[in-house]
């Protein structure tokens, strides 16, 4: 490898490492979790988390080789995020953790809450189960069974984070697609329930499906009466007015 690539290489590695690093500098041979989400602005489908545990060792071969362009996944093409998938999910040593909050949660708790659920869920379903420690993307999340550090653009700064988020990634886009197969109308497989153009133009044409997010502005105007139907004490226009007795 000539030395000007190496040099790049040994920069990228330290970066994606560095608060593994850490981590592991003062708990030598201790699991760490990376935890990521999926799927927080969609009109439509579940909320996904996902949690990777990887040991040190096996994190820097990693990285090193297999995984040298692991970044974050909303960075990568599809088929990058189907092939690191793959990685992960068949070399041994990997643990992968899923949790989710489906639509009914979501409207139930509001979206913050449920992506902390579907967070809790995924690293406690971890195979050796919940970690010491775990790294998480943004903002403090509250409701862990572990004890964690939140890194603001974590999925662009930490190897485990990254990974997390390419597991949540391809793992929700892989529902919208089953989800496009049973409500072809709406364009999930195409959009995985963002709020394009073409995803509100079928929502005003077919209506809310099951799957929607009904607390979400765009979905929940749909339900919203028009003026018309406002007038004369909640009134519709067609209805005959009962006049008030004093």
């Amino acid at each position: 490898m000539p030395t000007e690539t190496l040099g790049v290489w040994f920069s990228c590695l330290h970066s994606m490492l560095t608060f593994e690093h850490q981590f592991w500098a003062q708990n030598r041979g201790s699991r760490l979790a990376g935890i990521d989400e999926a799927g927080r602005g969609p009109l439509a489908g579940p909320v996904v988390a996902g949690a990777v545990c990887i040991p040190q060792e096996l994190a820097e071969a990693l990285y090193a080789d297999k995984l040298a362009r692991l970044t974050d996944s909303k960075k990568l093409s599809e088929a990058d995020r189907k092939r690191f998938f793959e990685i992960l999910s068949s070399t041994s040593g990997v643990e992968i953790g899923i949790g989710m909050a489906d639509p009914a949660e979501i409207d139930r708790i509001n979206i913050l809450r449920a992506t902390h659920v579907a967070m809790a869920h995924a690293v406690s379903a971890l195979l050796g189960g919940v970690p010491p420690h775990a790294l998480v993307d943004g903002l403090p999340v509250r409701g862990l069974p572990c004890p964690s550090t939140a890194i603001v653009k974590g999925d662009a700064k930490s190897f485990l984070i990254a990974a997390a988020s390419i597991v949540a990634k391809v793992t929700r886009d892989a529902i919208m697609d089953d989800l496009d197969a049973q409500y072809p109308e709406y364009g999930f497989a195409r959009h995985k329930g963002y709020p394009t153009p073409e995803h509100l133009a079928s929502l005003r044409t077919h209506g809310i499906s099951p799957v929607h997010r009904q607390s979400y502005a765009p979905v929940a105007a749909l339900h919203q009466p028009t003026l018309f139907e406002n007038i004369s004490c909640g009134q519709r226009i067609n209805e005959p007015i009962i006049p008030i007795q004093f």
